[in-house]
């Protein structure tokens, strides 16, 4: 499909994407948008506190004009900052798909402030990696981490941390006219122009490029003295509900886009008799004009509109979900929380959007079947005679669990861990596991494979690695979560594509859920 311009959107393109029998590799780093990157633009960084000196270096000015211009990398800010801490040695971490960029803003840096850099060149796939640790083991005083929100906070890391979230400028005219162009403004309408699209795409009539509802305008004709009927005094249409989302780099976006569809859109009431090329024109693109009953989620402690890979939220009642942003990884998430609203997806680098699927029966089967399992491993005492039978019957060695604490950046945490003990400790003795602690920076099949006495692993890195990969292992990985399902601790998901309290719950670092209070707590509440 033809990519889009800023003139003329792009019709949706219909694509299918079930998870596959095998799992994909999802967490060995991917494309951080190649295509553009970032800058931290004078005038972008006002009112923050920044000396005038700084803001106003011609020189620093000019360096920061090597980066590209719709990023923002805040250098002003990290300037000032580094200043003001007065940091020797400053740590620069940042995701795959911002490490072209690294040399050059540590010679800003350096050059700027005095202060010597280290680049931290190991994998970073969330907010959950930052690398506090490894940053005061190498000797830095301050840390700047790039591309992720606060999920650490600052008061808990052991360094001066700054965050820089490298916020993006997008196209937000495309992005609005997109959406126009393919959604209807009308809930009705919207809805059953989605059950068309269904339909066409199970007889295999709909291709790449189809829109859902193209907008079409009519020319009206009245009789002399006949007054068109005023737009005021038409009937009241139940306008359609979008939710949007996006990561951090993207939410001014989201927002700009929801003050876009909330108000309709000026449509000429008229055209001179003698401009009939310029009626033809105007009526070339047609969008729909009305407003949008616009909708952005919130999981605390992220920013409104925030999702990611593990933590998004449930969602009202709407018509369907639009993410902004490249890439399904963190999509997946809010698709698994809210498996029955339909999903789209608008690449602010492709200018395509994409009706986006995901195989929720499929997936919601594989991790019952690994909870069963780790559950069934768990009687292993059931049917061990009485201590006071006379029969000479050899005891059933105790099974054996792994617990595995990852130590990819803040991935792992030590009290969820003393939770996750406590909650298999208090079982009954003949469901008791022997629990084995592991610490690993990063999961692999290969590498549980080197504990055969285990029977189930229980890993704290990321609910994503079960999800995604967990089928490749040869015992149940299972998440924080689906441990507490297996031991009874909770209501197990249905199958099918339910959501709600029947759904798969997303909410790892969700204020007050209950792995987040665990972080706190080293203890599970009641749930």
């Amino acid at each position: 499909m033809a990519t889009g311009t800023a003139t003329q959107a792009p019709p949706v393109a219909s694509t299918s994407s079930q998870p596959p029998s095998k799992p994909k590799k999802r967490f060995v780093g991917r494309r951080g948008g190649a295509s553009k990157a970032s800058t931290s633009a004078p005038s972008a960084v006002i009112s923050s506190g920044i000396p005038s000196s700084i803001l106003q270096d011609q020189a620093l000015n000019a360096a920061i004009a090597q980066l590209p211009a719709n990023y923002s990398f805040e250098i002003h800010k990290t300037v000032w900052q580094i200043r003001k801490n007065e940091a020797k040695v400053v740590g620069l971490q940042m995701p795959e798909g911002l490490l072209m960029f690294a040399c050059l803003i540590s010679d800003i840096v350096e050059r700027f402030t005095g202060a010597l850099t280290v680049i931290m060149g190991d994998v970073t796939y969330g907010a959950c990696c930052i690398d506090d640790y490894t940053a005061v083991a190498l000797g830095c005083d301050m840390l700047v981490h790039y591309g992720h929100s606060c999920l650490v906070p600052v008061d808990t890391t052991t360094i001066k941390t700054l965050y820089v979230f490298v916020e993006i400028a997008i196209d937000n005219a495309h992005l609005a006219r997109t959406v126009r162009l393919n959604f209807p403004d009308d809930r009705t309408e919207f809805r059953k122009k989605l059950r068309e699209i269904e339909t066409a795409e199970q007889r295999g009539k709909i291709t790449t490029g189809d829109q859902i509802a193209p907008a079409v305008r009519h020319l009206a004709i009245t009789a002399e003295g006949e007054e068109e009927q005023r737009e005021d005094v038409l009937p009241v249409k139940d306008r359609t509900r979008l939710a949007l989302v996006s990561t951090i780099q993207f939410v001014a976006g989201v927002q700009a886009l929801k003050e876009d569809l909330t108000k309709a859109l000026e449509t000429p009431k008229s055209a001179p008799e003698d401009n009939s090329q310029a009626l033809v024109q105007s009526t070339e693109i047609s969008l729909h004009t009305g407003a949008y009953d616009i909708t952005i989620p919130r999981s605390k402690p992220l920013s409104p509109g925030e999702i990611l890979g593990c933590t998004a939220p449930l969602l009202p009642d709407v018509d369907a979900l639009l993410y902004v942003g490249d890439g399904r990884f963190h999509l997946e998430s809010i698709m698994i929380a809210n498996p029955s609203v339909p999903a789209f997806r608008y690449d602010p680098y492709s200018k395509k959007l994409t009706r986006e699927r995901y195989g929720h029966s499929e997936m919601r089967a594989i991790r019952g079947k690994a909870v069963e399992t780790a559950r069934k491993s768990l009687a292993w005492g059931e049917d061990v005679p009485a201590a006071s039978q006379e029969v000479d019957v050899p005891e059933k060695e105790q099974v054996g669990w792994g617990l595995v604490l990852g130590t990819l950046g803040r991935q792992g945490n030590l009290q969820m861990l003393k939770a996750l003990a406590h909650q298999l400790s208090v079982l009954p003795p003949s469901h008791r596991p022997d629990i084995t602690p592991i610490l690993l920076s990063e999961l692999s099949p290969q590498k549980l494979s080197l504990f055969p006495q285990l029977s189930a692993f229980v890993q704290t890195s990321c609910p994503r690695l079960s999800i995604d990969w967990g089928e490749a292992f040869q015992r149940p990985l299972l998440s924080p979560y689906e441990c507490t399902v297996a031991v009874g601790g909770i209501r197990q998901w249905s199958e099918g594509d339910r959501g709600g309290e029947e759904g798969y719950r997303m909410d790892f670092y969700e204020k007050d859920s209950p792995w987040a209070k665990s972080r706190a707590k080293g203890r599970f509440d009641e749930i």
